[in-house]
């Protein structure tokens, strides 16, 4: 009896170490995202008139038998 308890008590530590491992990459994940919307904002404040500017522009001077 001495062997199946020492084997699920080493199987139980397994997975909690496990679990907890798992646990540190969710507050990166959260900073990675979050300075990327950051980045997204301060370029999109920046230099949103211009990149509309560029887009609609592009767009203007697609003929329509450009396609093929």
């Amino acid at each position: 009896m001495g062997f199946l308890t020492r084997t699920w008590c080493a199987l139980a530590q397994r997975v909690a170490a496990d679990a907890d491992r798992d646990r540190g990459d969710v507050p990166g994940w959260v900073l990675v995202t979050l300075m990327t919307a950051g980045l997204v904002s301060v370029l999109w404040f920046v230099a949103g008139e211009a990149l509309q500017r560029l887009f609609v522009d592009a767009v203007t001077q697609v003929s329509p038998r450009s396609g093929g």
